[in-house]
Parts: C-alpha cells; structure tokens; sequence
C-alpha cells in the first residue's frame, strides 16, 4: 500500500518538475530551476522506492500517467494551453489507464 501511495505523490512531483522546466526558459530562471531540480531528484527518489514493491512497468505507466494529467491541466487550468473538450476526454482516458492498473494489480 505504501508503494502506491508513494508513486501517487511521485507522479505529482513529476508534474511539478515538468512544469518547473518549462517555466525556467532553459534554467535561467534561478527559482524555476531550483524547483525543478528538487522536484526531479524527490519525484525520482520516489519512484524507485515505489519500483521495489511494484512492477516497474505499472510503476512507471502509473507515473507517468499521474504527472502528465496533472502537467496538461495544470497547463489548461492557468491558460497557457487551450482547454477543449478532447483533450478533456483524452486526459480522462488516461486516468482510467491508471487506475485500471490499480486495480489490475
């Protein structure tokens, strides 16, 4: 259980670094950058905590999925990506992936 709950936050992170990235304008953004960095090394760490309990192919799948919902509508949300009803139905495939994975488990 501590593994899921683990990755879960993983995946956060990773939408917190991916963001981070892209708001440092190619690391010459001090702050930006500093939050990338700790939010890569802490989204890392996780993941391979996470990988000794679970699959590492459902681990990453579920990681993955996680940070890129939640980087694309956080994206959407704050208006630096157009928000459509497709994207909307594709986001929600993928959460469907990922907790079909769960419960595949």
């Amino acid at each position: 259980m501590w593994s899921w709950i683990v990755l879960v936050l993983s995946g956060v992170l990773e939408a917190v670094w991916a963001t981070a990235l892209g708001k440092s304008e190619g690391f010459t953004r001090l702050g930006a950058s500093i939050v990338f960095l700790f939010g890569l090394i802490a989204s890392m760490a996780g993941l391979a905590y996470a990988m000794r309990g679970l699959p590492v192919g459902t681990a990453y799948a579920v990681w993955v999925g996680i940070g890129a919902v939640l980087t694309v509508a956080y994206a959407m949300i704050t208006g630096e990506e157009p928000l459509s009803a497709l994207k909307v139905v594709f986001l929600m495939m993928i959460i469907g992936g990922v907790i079909g994975l769960k419960l595949s488990h």
